[in-house]
């Protein structure tokens, strides 16, 4: 695990690549430092082949606040050229990326949340893109993820009003996948040992399908699917899933 006082926290929980942001002083608020350790979490999480998912989380109960406003004062911008704000929102990991929200997750908290491709939140959490408010906007990707993510006026709506919304609300949004009453890690760790249980090649070639399929013509998605889960068909992986539920015992993966 990493130092106690590190501005991002890492530890591995079996195949889980567990992320804390640690800034609970200043309620997990990004500034450079921040984005710098996420960046080299995310770098982590996808080159170790030991690890299969990956989990971020804020110490404290709260899981981010947004960008460090003093630090923007003095001129410091927590992004991460090629990576984004927070290192992660514009080159989200290849692998499953959980969120695991207690607390607040707004402005850029948000933006962080929806770069992840999975949710977990606990009933108490509240979340928003306030930027304009402070006129400012949520230029790490909250403006564009979110009417993707959840019905377009909605999405409007808590652009131009600013306004927080509860860990329900995002449920019935479709933007989060569980509630839980409970610490949202736990929930996570759940979920995330559900995803590590599968074939990892399968697994990270479902998720790149998904994510870039919306982009696809429809003269060329099939193609395209393809020619990122061809090789998966093809894998030790395949023939040891088969076996597997063939003789009733739990597949030895081996990510080939």
């Amino acid at each position: 695990m990493s130092e106690p006082s590190a501005p991002v926290l890492t530890e591995v929980r079996g195949t889980v690549l567990i992320v804390t942001l640690n800034r609970p002083e200043a309620k997990n608020a990004a500034n450079l430092a921040l984005a710098q350790g996420v960046a080299a979490a995310m770098d982590r999480l996808d080159s170790d082949d030991a690890l299969t998912v990956g989990i971020i989380t804020g110490a404290g109960g709260t899981f981010c606040s947004g960008m460090d406003l003093k630090g923007f004062l003095k001129g410091e911008r927590p992004t991460i050229q090629g990576r984004g704000f927070a290192g992660l929102t514009e080159a989200p990991p290849k692998k499953p990326l959980i969120a695991a929200v207690d607390g607040f997750a707004l402005a850029g908290g948000m933006e962080i949340a929806l770069a992840c491709d999975m949710i977990v939140a606990n009933r108490n959490a509240k979340f928003g893109i306030p930027e304009a408010k402070r006129g400012l906007a949520a230029a790490g990707g909250g403006l564009m993820r979110m009417p993707r993510q959840m019905p377009f006026r909605a999405a409007m709506e808590f652009a131009l009003t600013g306004e927080f919304f509860g860990a329900d609300r995002a449920y019935q949004l479709g933007i989060i996948n569980r509630v839980t009453d409970g610490p949202a890690i736990e929930a996570a760790l759940e979920l995330a040992a559900a995803v590590g249980s599968n074939g990892p090649l399968a697994v990270k070639a479902s998720k790149q399908v998904i994510v870039e399929s919306r982009l696809w013509p429809d003269d060329q998605m099939w193609k395209k699917q393809q020619e990122i889960v061809g090789r998966v068909f093809t894998s030790e992986d395949a023939r040891e899933g088969a076996a597997a539920f063939a003789e009733k015992r739990a597949p030895n993966w081996k990510g080939k």
